[in-house]
């Protein structure tokens, strides 16, 4: 599971670009997968061997004069609860602001790693200036210019070294199941109705959890762990799109799972923020599987089953390869059903091909239908393996992968999905010179 870095902050101290430089350097981002769009407040980095997650706090306020005391605060109270590592970016060119020492003092009780992070230094003339930042209380100063890079390299060497390595750190036998979704779904029901007991409060409020919760099942011939996702506590008077607090409850639970059960309310749809969260299960490699609750209050003559499906799938493109179960908690409708997918979806996402089964099946697929020729280039592939990984990813070796197209990636994926069943498990296809 990979460690969760947060960006607080006031307005316009630079967390987004700052952001932008953090997930700009892991070169191995899978931004140029057609139809995966990475969203700006949620990104992945490497640095010196270390991978994690990073969250930008910024961007998602609304409102007026008083929106730091409504918002802000609430931002960075749920940063301090979710991350690992927090930034805590400053300008040096304003200097230290009432809204700086509004954040200070929310982190000064937190017990979670803090950098402080005087930003702007964008020219020689600012650099003797950050001596007023110290008051702050911080061991871990660093000046940097998000914009430019300067001193971006010698924080990251310090960050990498403070974060846990990136592995998985599941049990490779027990299947881990992330319950996600908007507040409200039917999470905590969903979870009762196989657990039978009422240990998830359940009400029509959304935000009910408050904390991510664990439950060992050993029911229906299967062994699984179910993780729930905390809810999102409103504030009073807050009226800041709750989008982001949503997805940043989402991160460590899909991080933690190998499959993610996400349930959508059938009454609002597959919205944006439904979206969100399944492309962030997707760009982390997870198994898949949509659960459509509360299908019972869905007035049938209105609505096809067919017609809904595909309306999610074409939402999806290129990824249409994913289970869809049509379930109601409350009446206990094809709950068993969603945990058997689960399952399939869990044992797809560890399969092992043979390298000698896969040739057998790859090669004269390829020799029947070859890549398109690419600048009057003739693209021979020869040999294909599955690499060694915690999820499905393949290396076929040719003489020219430079001129391979995305086109033709996804027919080989495509061919793989059919082949070995690996229905609601994203996989990533290479082309390598041999």
């Amino acid at each position: 599971m990979n460690s969760i870095v947060a960006i607080v902050g006031r307005p316009n101290v630079g967390k987004s670009t700052l952001f932008n430089r953090l997930v700009k350097q892991r070169k191995a981002i899978t931004d140029s997968e057609s139809g995966v769009t990475r969203d700006r407040h949620y990104g992945k980095g490497e640095w010196n061997g270390k991978h994690f997650s990073v969250i930008d706090t910024g961007g998602y306020i609304i409102g007026g004069d008083d929106i730091f005391e409504k918002e802000i605060d609430y931002q960075v109270e749920l940063a301090i609860e979710e991350a690992d590592v927090i930034i805590f970016l400053v300008d040096i060119q304003t200097g230290i602001t009432e809204e700086d020492l509004r954040v200070n003092k929310l982190l000064k009780k937190s017990k979670k790693k803090v950098f402080l992070l005087i930003n702007k230094v964008d020219n020689s003339s600012f650099i003797g200036l950050e001596a007023e930042f110290f008051k702050l209380g911080f061991k871990d100063i660093y000046s940097i210019s998000a914009n430019n890079g300067f001193g971006s390299g010698d924080f990251m060497d310090v960050l990498a070294k403070s974060l846990s390595d990136s592995s998985e750190n599941l049990n490779e036998e027990l299947p881990q199941f992330a319950v996600v979704g908007r507040p409200n779904a039917g999470k905590s029901s969903f979870i009762n109705s196989i657990i039978d007991n009422q240990r998830h409060i359940v009400s029509d409020i959304p935000g009910t959890t408050r904390d991510s919760t664990d439950s060992y099942v050993n029911k229906y011939g299967f062994n699984f762990n179910l993780i729930d996702t905390a809810g999102i506590r409103r504030k009073k008077k807050v009226k800041g799109d709750l989008e982001f607090f949503s997805v940043l409850r989402a991160v460590r639970s899909i991080e933690r799972s190998n499959v993610v059960l996400l349930l959508v309310d059938a009454t609002r749809g597959f919205d944006t923020q439904v979206q969100k969260i399944f492309w962030l299960a997707h760009r982390n490699s997870k198994g898949i599987v949509i659960l459509i609750n509360k299908w019972d209050l869905i007035e049938k003559d209105k609505l096809d089953i067919r017609v809904y499906k595909e309306k999610i799938k074409n939402k999806l493109e290129p990824f249409k390869d994913v289970p869809i179960l049509f379930i109601s908690v409350l009446k206990r409708q094809r709950v068993l059903r969603a945990l058997e997918t689960a399952i399939k979806v869990f044992e797809s996402r560890n399969l092992k091909v043979a390298t000698s089964e896969l040739n057998k099946f790859v090669l004269p697929l390829v020799q029947k239908n070859p890549p398109p020729s690419n600048k009057g280039k003739i693209i021979k592939i020869k040999f294909c393996t599955q690499l060694p990984t915690k999820y499905p990813q393949f290396v076929l070796f040719c003489n020219l992968p430079q001129y391979v197209k995305e086109s033709y990636k996804r027919f080989i994926e495509n061919k793989l999905r059919g082949r070995y069943k690996f229905s609601g498990v994203p996989i990533t296809i290479f082309f390598r010179k041999k």
